[in-house]
């Protein structure tokens, strides 16, 4: 059996490690086995980082949390229908998972869990290259548990369902399939790929929050347009929407979205609107109907509607800093990010960049408070002097205090 122990080590922390093994002799002394599972291990034999760690007991990890939660003053947070727990301390959580086995009553639907084995909780999981495992005991530490061959397929570079019902039992894992296969340059085993192109439409029996779920997963990778496009060569892009395209141009505008690499601003998001960018006001309604969008991402679709319908008159010669302030501070920065990436129009793109970069940042030193000390009795005419000094600094008419200070004493003069 092989040992990867020496692969765990120089790819986590040292102090992970210690930690594994620690949890392997307190699981020891309570008569049960513990073991390391899926993405971890996986990425342990890739050399790839990975510091998401996932433990399965043979036992009881509920029990076993808890037992280490009050030993090190961790924070605890209990899953009892699914006999899980999450520990986390500071910026770091591991999930502690009872070994279970999972039936389907019916394609697409969750399973019925049971305790089981290490063995039957390999079993349920999706792909070969997520179903090894490696013993935590301190006798054994670090043996790697295969039973599917995961290891042959990490070396073949292939991404394999462990069985031919798997995507039946549940169909979000042909997405996820598509997601590991672009994430590590790999390609779906025969049987795999024939199995999603002869059957995408499995995913019409999932939820629309599941699916909805895989989307963001993916929209969170590195180059999501790759799954994307492969999403849409083999069918499945247009099981969540039949108008979404994973085509060159969205590949070009996702690639440009980066280059802009603006750190404050959510890439998911951006990525979310590029991808419905195209789509009419009732395609986008009903793609956020059909995926049971959340309440952000629903926004941000609505958004980018808006925007796009708003925004034409940007490309007049004579506009000023402060009409491109006024058209566009009122949408998500995200918003105007995917619209400048997606817009035909270079100058409406350079007056798109030209807010986000700078515009949305100027603000006037003088507050509603300040300009009623001057003696501008409070109410909306405080706004509208506020907002003339804004538009003043935007424009750069003034461009200090003292200037601010100046035009304020002529509006406090002026009618309403």
């Amino acid at each position: 059996m092989a040992n990867i122990s020496e692969k765990l080590t120089s790819q986590l922390p040292q102090g992970l490690v210690d930690l594994l093994r620690e949890i392997g002799e307190t699981a020891l002394a309570r008569g049960e086995n513990s073991y390391l599972v899926g993405g971890v291990v996986r990425d342990a034999i890739l050399k790839r980082p990975n510091h998401d760690l996932d433990v399965v007991i043979e036992g009881k990890a509920i029990s076993l949390a808890q037992q280490l939660a009050e030993t090190k003053d961790w924070k605890i947070r209990k899953h009892p229908r699914f006999g899980t727990a999450k520990l986390s301390w500071e910026d770091f959580s591991l999930d502690l998972v009872t070994a279970r086995l999972e039936t389907y009553s019916r394609p697409g639907a969750l399973p019925t869990v049971e305790r089981g084995t290490i063995g039957d909780d390999l079993a349920r999981r999706d792909f070969t290259i997520n179903a090894m495992s490696v013993h935590l005991n301190p006798d054994s530490f670090g043996e790697l548990l295969d039973p599917h061959g995961g290891q042959n397929d990490l070396q073949h570079k292939l991404v394999r369902i462990l069985h031919p019902g798997s995507f039946s039992d549940d169909p979000t894992r042909i997405l996820r399939a598509l997601r590991y296969e672009q994430r590590l340059g790999f390609r779906l085993e025969q049987e795999t790929e024939r199995l999603i192109r002869n059957h995408p439409g499995k995913l019409n029996t999932v939820t629309g929050e599941r699916l909805w779920r895989e989307l963001e997963m993916i929209l969170q990778e590195e180059y999501p347009e790759k799954t994307l496009k492969r999403a849409d060569e083999l069918g499945v892009l247009q099981q969540l929407h039949p108008a979404v395209k994973g085509d060159e141009w969205l590949a070009e505008k996702f690639d440009q979205a980066r280059d802009l690499d603006d750190k404050s601003l959510s890439l998911p998001s951006i990525y979310l609107s590029l991808l419905c960018y195209r789509l009419s006001n009732e395609e986008t309604e009903s793609c956020i109907t059909r995926l049971k969008m959340p309440g952000w991402a629903a926004r941000a679709l609505r958004d980018t509607i808006r925007i796009k319908q708003s925004i034409s008159h940007l490309d007049k010669a004579d506009i000023h800093p402060s009409d491109i302030y006024l058209n566009l501070q009122c949408h998500a920065p995200e918003t105007v990010m995917s619209t400048a990436t997606a817009s035909d129009s270079p100058v409406i793109q350079e007056r798109l960049e030209i807010y986000l970069k700078k515009l949305r940042y100027v603000k006037p030193v003088l507050s509603g408070e300040d300009l009623q000390n001057m003696g501008i009795i409070k109410g909306k005419r405080v706004g509208q002097v506020l907002w003339a000094l804004h538009a003043a600094r935007l424009d750069k008419k003034i461009s200090n205090l003292e200037e601010e200070k100046t035009l304020a004493r002529e509006l406090l003069h002026t009618t309403t």
